[in-house]
């Protein structure tokens, strides 16, 4: 039985900001379960018996080798991909780097990462939970 195929999944998100007001992205490699080759806030799938808070910090840990403080809950969303058939359940969180200098630690699951201003993020092909976030994101932040 597969996370958000066979039953729907809980995946996590993390809108990573710097002191700029950028935020930190990444794109989705060749390996990854659904949306390759798009742009997101990075995150990942909930573990049995994990919190989100606690998963969330333990997936940037493994793929961007960085330490997170998870500072509030941003947004809850449907991540439906009707083109896959997937459908999980996306809470995303405000985050910001504790400790470490983000960098690809899982190269089959990430082509790219890179800081983005806000008003740029939407000038790259975006993950549908992204895009969800990205207006109440400008708003929030808006200079």
């Amino acid at each position: 039985m597969q996370k958000g195929v066979d039953y729907i999944g809980v995946g996590v998100g993390a809108i990573i900001l710097n002191e700029k007001n950028q935020v930190f992205m990444s794109k989705r490699g060749k390996k990854c379960r659904n949306e390759v080759g798009l742009w997101e806030f990075p995150g990942g799938a909930v573990e049995f018996g994990h919190s989100l808070e606690d998963s969330i910090r333990r997936e940037v840990k493994e793929e961007f080798g960085i330490e997170i403080e998870v500072l509030e809950l941003f947004d809850v969303c449907n991540h439906i991909i009707k083109n896959e058939n997937q459908h999980w359940v996306s809470p995303t969180f405000l985050c910001k780097i504790k400790q470490g200098t983000p960098q690809i630690m899982e190269p089959e699951k990430c082509d790219e990462i890179d800081w983005v201003e806000l008003e740029d993020v939407d000038k790259r092909p975006l993950s549908l939970v992204t895009a969800n976030s990205l207006p109440a994101l400008r708003q929030k932040f808006s200079k």
